[in-house]
């Protein structure tokens, strides 16, 4: 079993940074892929940035394109998100998910994100 342990969400106001963690541990495996969700109320879960744990390739949902930044400490197995420039748009919930090789995806807890203008 994986367990995934997310962590700096909070209150900022419109234009703050916050930094988001998430890191993983439990039973011997593979990531494959780390990535951040996020889902606010009324709304349907979306990807919000993805990062390929071998060669660190990224991806990002258009909206937050140039204002955050999904990162990973390998030896931690930690997966980070910085995120700049916040708008009241970004409040929801951040979910942190892992895709390990073999297995499922995993997905932490949690973490509340507002955003206020």
């Amino acid at each position: 079993q994986v367990q995934l342990v997310e962590s700096g969400g909070g209150l900022v106001q419109a234009g703050g940074s916050l930094r988001l963690s998430c890191a993983a541990s439990g039973r011997t495996f593979r990531i494959y892929t780390m990535a951040w969700f996020r889902q606010a109320p009324g709304k349907e879960r979306e990807l919000v940035a993805r990062i390929t744990w071998n060669d660190g390739a990224t991806s990002y949902v258009d909206s937050v394109k140039g204002r955050f930044t999904i990162s990973r400490d390998n030896a931690k197995n930690t997966v980070y998100l910085q995120m700049n420039s916040l708008k009241p748009e970004d409040t929801a919930v951040y979910y942190c998910n892992l895709k390990p090789l073999p297995g499922p995806f995993y997905w932490g807890q949690g973490t509340q994100v507002i955003v206020s203008s």
